[in-house]
C-alpha cells in the first residue's frame, strides 16, 4: 500500500486549510479519560511508541521514500481524484519524496513508566516549515497503532498487581510465579495480525507467558529483545481429546504423559465431562501424575470461572465437586503442603488453569475465593484472551493527538479545543507542553515558552529520519517490576 494512504481521507485536503504562512503544527497524544477502563486502571502504562514509530518509519521507506517518484505520486493523485471527485494536486507530495525522510520530531516519555489521565505521552512536530501538514496528517495512523498497545499493557499491569497482592498475603515465597499468572490467550480473537501483535507486546511487556508467537519476532525487531523474550508449555486442545474416544478418555491423558514424560503438560480437561476427570480418572492416574518429572496442569475452559476453579461453595465444606471446584478437588487426591503463611499449596506435580472470558474482576475474585478458602493464589494460573483485550477501544482511555500549538508567518499561537456541549473531556491542553516529574508522578505543564518545552520528562525519540534514546525491552520490564 502506498504509504500516503496511511491516513483518514479528510486529511487530504488539510494543506491547503491551514492559515497561509502556516510553518509548525505541534500535537500531542493524551489519555483524556479513564472512565471506560478496568476499575483500578487510574493510570496509563507508556509502552509501544517505539514499535509505532520504528513500524512507520519502516514503511514509509519501503512503500514511498524507495519507490519511483512518479510512481507513488502519480498513483495518489490518480486515486485522490477518483475519492475526491474533483483532480488533485499532489506537489506537497512529490516535495516530500524530493526531501527522502519524515520531517518530524517525535518525543515520548520512558516506555515502561505510568503515566496519569491527561498527561500527553507524546508530542509530535514538524521540522521543516514547508511540511507544516504532515503532522496531522500522521495522525491517524499513529492513533491507530498506538491506542492498542498502551492500552494491554495498562491492563496487563493490573491484573499483574492484583496477583502480586494475593501472592503476598497467600505464598509470599513464590513472588516470581506472578510473571507467569497472566497468560496471553488472546491471539485468535484479536482483530487482525496487526492488532494481536500489538495487544501482545504490550502484554508481554509485563508478563513472561504468551502463546501470541509473532511477539518473539516483534519484540526483537522492535525491542532489541535478546534470548527468552516469552514463555509456555506443551498444551492440548479440544480436537485432540476428541481425536481419542469419549469412553477411554483416560487412556487419551496417559497417552500424553507418556508422550511428554517431562516437564508442565497442559491438558484441556473438559471436553465432555470435567467433574469426571477429576473425581475418577485422576484418581486412578495419580501415581503416573506424581511419578513424572514436572506438573500436569489441568485445564477446563468452560463455565464461570471464578465457580469451576473455586467451587460455588464459599468454605471448606462441598459436598458434591461443583460445590469444590477445581483447586479443593485437586488437593483431595494430590494433596500438598502448607506454606509458612498457612495457606494449602498443591503438590508440584498439579496445577490447574483457566483461560476463558477471565477479567480483572473475577481475576481478584479468584484470587479471593480461593483465600478464604485456605488456599494460595499461586495454585492457578490465568490465560487472558480477547474478552480483556479486544474488548476494549481507544476510547477505554479516551487516547487522542490534538493540535495545541502553530507556527503562522513566524508568530507563535496557542491553540486549543474546549467544546461547550461536552462534559470536558475533549478539552485539550494549551500551547506548547512539557511534562515534569515531581514526587515520583507526572505532570502536565502547558502554555510553555519554546526553551521550556525543550526542558522536562519528553525526550527526542526520533528526528528527520533517525532514531535517538532507543530503549530494550529488559529496560522496560525492569521500570514496570520496580513500578509494583
Amino acid at each position: 500500500m502506498n504509504g500516503l494512504l496511511l491516513t483518514d481521507g479528510y486529511k487530504t485536503g488539510h494543506h491547503q486549510q491551514y492559515p497561509k504562512g502556516t510553518e509548525q503544527v505541534y500535537s500531542n497524544w493524551t489519555p483524556r479519560s479513564n472512565t471506560y477502563a478496568p476499575e483500578g486502571c487510574d493510570k496509563v502504562l507508556s509502552f509501544g511508541q517505539q514499535y509505532v514509530i520504528t513500524w512507520l518509519h519502516d514503511y514509509f521507506e519501503t512503500n514511498f521514500f524507495s519507490k519511483p517518484k512518479e510512481q507513488v505520486c502519480d498513483e495518489i493523485e490518480e486515486e485522490l481524484s477518483m475519492y475526491l471527485g474533483t483532480p488533485y494536486d499532489g506537489t506537497h507530495y512529490r516535495k516530500l519524496h524530493d526531501l527522502g525522510y519524515l520531517p518530524i520530531r517525535v518525543k515520548s516519555l520512558p516506555e515502561g513508566v505510568e503515566v496519569p489521565i491527561r498527561v500527553p505521552m507524546l508530542t509530535v512536530v514538524n521540522t521543516h516549515k514547508e511540511f507544516y501538514w504532515v503532522t496531522n496528517f500522521l495522525e491517524t495512523i499513529l492513533s491507530t497503532m498506538l491506542w492498542q498497545p498502551m492500552t494491554s499493557a495498562s491492563i496487563a499491569l493490573l491484573y499483574k498487581r492484583i496477583f502480586k497482592k494475593w501472592v503476598l498475603k497467600t505464598d509470599a515465597e513464590n513472588l516470581p510465579f506472578i510473571d507467569f499468572q497472566g497468560h496471553d490467550f488472546s491471539m485468535r480473537g484479536m482483530g487482525g495480525l496487526q492488532s494481536a501483535l500489538s495487544s501482545g507486546l504490550g502484554h508481554a511487556a509485563v508478563f513472561l507467558g504468551s502463546d501470541t508467537l509473532p511477539v518473539i519476532s516483534g519484540m526483537r525487531k522492535y525491542y532489541n529483545a535478546e534470548g527468552f523474550v516469552i514463555g509456555s508449555v506443551n498444551a492440548t486442545e479440544h480436537s485432540v481429546m476428541c481425536a481419542g474416544t469419549k469412553d477411554d478418555e483416560i487412556g487419551t491423558f496417559r497417552c500424553l504423559m507418556n508422550t511428554y514424560p517431562n516437564g508442565i503438560l497442559s491438558v484441556v480437561s473438559d471436553t465432555w465431562d470435567l467433574w469426571k476427570v477429576l473425581t475418577s480418572y485422576l484418581p486412578i492416574l495419580k501415581e503416573e501424575i506424581l511419578g513424572r518429572d514436572g506438573k500436569l496442569v489441568i485445564r477446563p475452559d468452560s463455565g464461570d470461572p471464578v465457580d469451576i476453579i473455586c467451587g460455588t461453595s464459599q468454605k471448606m465444606d462441598g459436598s458434591t465437586p461443583q460445590e469444590k471446584g477445581v483447586v479443593e478437588l485437586l488437593w483431595e487426591t494430590f494433596g500438598g503442603t502448607v506454606n509458612e503463611q498457612g495457606f494449602k499449596v498443591l503438590d508440584s506435580h498439579i496445577g490447574a488453569i483457566y483461560g476463558d472470558s477471565i477479567t480483572t474482576e473475577r481475576a481478584e475474585n479468584i484470587c479471593q475465593r480461593l483465600h478464604d478458602k485456605g488456599f494460595a493464589s499461586t495454585n492457578v494460573v490465568l490465560g487472558i484472551g480477547s474478552f480483556t483485550y479486544q474488548f476494549k477501544t481507544r476510547d477505554t482511555f479516551g487516547f487522542a493527538m490534538k493540535a495545541t500549538s502553530v507556527v503562522v508567518n513566524g508568530e507563535r499561537r496557542e491553540i486549543f479545543k474546549d467544546p461547550i456541549t461536552d462534559d470536558g473531556v475533549k478539552k485539550s491542553a494549551k500551547g506548547l507542553v512539557k511534562v515534569i516529574k515531581e514526587d515520583n508522578e507526572y505532570a502536565l505543564v502547558d502554555q510553555v515558552t519554546e526553551e521550556e518545552e525543550k526542558e522536562g520528562e519528553l525526550k527526542v525519540i526520533y528526528e528527520d529520519g533517525r532514531f535517538r534514546e532507543n530503549v530494550n525491552l529488559q529496560t522496560i520490564r525492569e521500570r514496570i517490576n520496580n513500578s509494583i
